[in-house]
């Protein structure tokens, strides 16, 4: 057919045979090891051995709080960052400080800093077939240079201010004097050029000085010369007289403003009142009057006796009549009364009015003045703003001259840089090891001669067999057992699974003697006979807790067929992990509380069903076990139809505590394969526990099989003290 492909020629490579092939040349790897490590030695022996000092800097500030400048800011101060300590380790291996200190050393004198002095001949062999530069064309400084920095090192050490020199040469002194030079020339270098920069300030501020002093006194000359002819004078404030007297006018107007428009309101309202025949008592003003309050008083005094005597007397009446004029008469009086604060608040407004024409030509001429003065200021200000500059920068350059002029009579000045840790004649060499360089040649070439060999005897053939399946196989065909089907009764066929949960007949085998090999930790299944369904045998507490642990196992479902009694094998398989030191979690999902009444000495706590019904949170229904380090969810005392109404989150809480925890222990009680879906996720096993072996724990173990959960285990708690709920001791407060 198209679809098979044909595996004559595939072959696989036999890795016994490979490696085989080290044993049979165990000699000859050993003897080129041991050649290579003799050749090693010889060359780490004869070489010449160097040695290694170093000294080290610390690039810090050396002034003190009582001798820094005291207008020295953040900008005029060294910089200590990593690009400025970065820079120094430059300056150190500048080529000016390399000479000085190679001519105080004297360094040309010596051999290993004269490449022409030491040319081997395979040096020479190489220059002249022109592989290589011939030194004698550079000149002797440039030839001391080179080697002198081939031999020196210089770097900051990471994340400090520390500069490191290291120097390594063949003689043991000179690389100890070597470094503590060079970081004496550098010392000696910064200080010459703090010398250099007081010397150069000193000489550029004096005749600098003595030009700002004179044009500090042309400059106040001029603000006091400007100040006199423009009668500029200064009132409250720092303000000029006029600009302050144009702010008080203003103010005046204003309140004189408010005053008019108020009396001319006045007016208005009892012009109205009047002319409308109104009352006259609303006006303010009008009441105010002391004459109008007395001749109202005496208005309602006539009412009231006209009141009284209306009792008694008629309208007709001459003593009515007489009331009634009179009481006429107070009207026209009041009203008269009325016309004159009329008159007298139009003379006010009318006063108020002359008061702002005046004040306000008044203030049109301050105006004016007040522009003169402005324009006046902005001259003077200018000319103060000079003067001002021209005696800072004096006072500046006043206190640096005699700073620097100090420093460089005092001879101090201090090197942002000091030496921590001198080098000191090193009394063994870096160079060679012997021991370490023996080892690698030992431990490389026998690498490479056993890499060597396995590549030969691969790429010979040797080492490769035909691939299993092909037509010409070396192994040979074992004759596999014949089944057949064991003649019993349809409704009495005991029946088993095979691993794809498929109903399989029982069957026996034609080889008797065959035995049934035990699996990992579990024990021997029982032989099978042709009359009798398989039996399985249950496994301890703690095999059951090393197959969780062994497998990786996230949850753990535990069936109780025999119902609370057989629920203890849960809680002790749960202790006995936790005692390894991984995380657990013991959900109780039976009816009665079965699992977690022993771990919590009994009582009624929060769990599942408050998590499911919405009463509670995963902080208020996990508790620790009182006797082990495994943690508890109880069942809880919601009412169990509503919870169940939420059976759906059941996946949902189980991936959570998956996450949270090693391994989560779940006690179903007596179940089936249908009931236990929600809780099974990557990483499940699924336990039957049992006190007693019989038929109804082979069925349940069976059934489940049946709906694809192939390997169940069956749990036995025979030979532990079953966990039961203690009576409470203390009694209530």
């Amino acid at each position: 057919m198209s679809g098979v492909q044909s595996t004559a020629g595939d072959v696989d490579v036999d890795l016994g045979h490979l490696f085989a092939s080290l044993a049979r040349n165990w000699l000859r790897l050993l003897l080129v090891a041991l050649a290579v490590t003799g050749l090693a030695f010889v060359l780490a022996s004869l070489a010449t051995p160097h040695y290694r000092a170093e000294t080290r800097l610390l690039i810090e500030t050396r002034e003190s709080v009582f001798t820094r400048p005291d207008g020295s800011g953040e900008n005029e101060r060294p910089m200590l960052d990593e690009e400025g300590v970065t820079s120094q380790v430059e300056v150190i291996g500048s080529t000016d400080i390399l000479k000085q200190v190679a001519k105080q050393l004297d360094l040309a004198s010596r051999p290993e800093f004269d490449a022409a002095e030491e040319m081997s001949t395979i040096s020479r062999f190489l220059v002249i077939a022109g592989l290589k530069a011939d030194p004698n064309e550079m000149p002797p400084e440039e030839r001391v240079l080179k080697a002198f920095r081939e031999q020196l090192t210089i770097y900051r050490v990471e994340k400090s201010r520390v500069i490191v020199i290291q120097f390594s040469s063949s003689d043991p002194k000179l690389a100890a004097e070597v470094p503590n030079a060079i970081a004496d020339a550098y010392l000696a270098f910064q200080r010459t050029s703090k010398l250099e920069s007081s010397t150069e300030a000193t000489d550029w501020l004096k005749p600098e000085i003595a030009d700002l002093n004179q044009r500090v006194k042309d400059a106040e000359a001029r603000v006091a010369s400007f100040r006199s002819q423009s009668d500029l004078l200064i009132g409250q404030n720092n303000s000029a007289l006029a600009t302050q007297q144009l702010s008080e006018l203003s103010s005046e107007l204003s309140r004189v403003r408010a005053n008019r428009s108020a009396a001319e309101a006045t007016a208005q309202s009892v012009r109205q009142a009047l002319k409308n025949g109104g009352s006259i008592d609303a006006v303010p003003e009008v009441l105010s009057s002391g004459l109008i309050q007395r001749l109202r008083e005496r208005q309602i005094q006539l009412r009231t006796d006209i009141a009284d005597l209306s009792t008694t007397l008629l309208p007709n009446h001459p003593r009515i009549k007489a009331l009634n004029s009179q009481l006429a008469d107070l009207d026209v009086q009041i009203r008269a009364q009325a016309e004159k604060v009329l008159a007298g608040l139009v003379n006010e407004a009318a006063s108020a009015d002359l008061r702002e024409k005046q004040l306000v030509a008044d203030l049109n001429r301050l105006k004016v003045e007040s522009g003169r003065v402005s324009e006046e200021e902005v001259e003077l200000r200018a000319l103060e703003r000079e003067a001002a500059a021209q005696r800072a920068l004096l006072e500046s350059y006043l206190t640096r001259y005699r700073e620097a002029s100090s420093r460089q009579d005092r001879n101090y000045l201090p090197v942002d840089a000091r030496v921590f840790s001198r080098a000191i004649v090193p009394s063994e060499s870096y160079f060679p090891k012997v021991m370490p360089i023996v080892g690698a040649a030992f431990v490389g070439s026998l690498l490479l001669m056993a890499i060597f060999t396995l590549l030969r005897e691969l790429f010979s053939g040797r080492a490769m067999r035909p691939a299993a399946g092909s037509r010409v196989s070396p192994v040979t065909q074992v004759p596999m057992p014949v089944r057949r089907a064991a003649s019993l009764p349809d409704e009495a066929e005991p029946r088993s699974w095979d691993d794809a949960g498929e109903p399989v007949v029982a069957v026996e085998y034609e080889d008797t003697q065959a035995e049934v090999q035990p699996l990992d930790d579990e024990e021997p299944l029982v032989a099978a006979t042709p009359a009798a369904p398989i039996v399985h045998a249950g496994i301890s507490i703690e095999t059951a807790a090393e197959k969780l642990i062994a497998g990786g196992a996230a949850r753990a479902i535990f069936i109780s067929p025999e119902g609370d009694d057989a629920a203890a094998t849960a809680v002790l398989v749960a202790r006995e992990v936790a005692d390894t030191g991984l995380r657990v979690l013991l959900l109780d999902l039976t009816a009665s509380g079965a699992a977690s009444r022993p771990m919590l000495d009994g009582g009624r706590y929060p769990g599942i069903t408050n998590l499911l019904a919405s009463e509670a949170q995963f902080s208020d229904v996990i508790r620790a076990d009182h006797y082990s380090d495994c943690d508890v969810m109880p069942v809880g005392t919601a009412d169990p139809a509503r919870a169940m109404r939420a059976a759906d989150r059941l996946p949902i809480i189980m991936e959570s505590l998956t996450t949270a925890y090693d391994l989560v222990v779940v006690e179903c009680g007596p179940a089936d394969a249908d009931e236990i879906r929600r809780l099974v996720g990557d990483g499940t096993e699924v336990l039957v526990s049992f006190l007693q072996h019989d038929d109804e724990i082979a069925d349940v173990a069976d059934g489940l099989r049946a709906g694809g959960y192939e390997d169940v285990i069956l749990v036995t708690p025979v030979g532990h003290d079953l966990p039961t709920t203690p009576q409470p001791t203390r009694s209530a407060a």
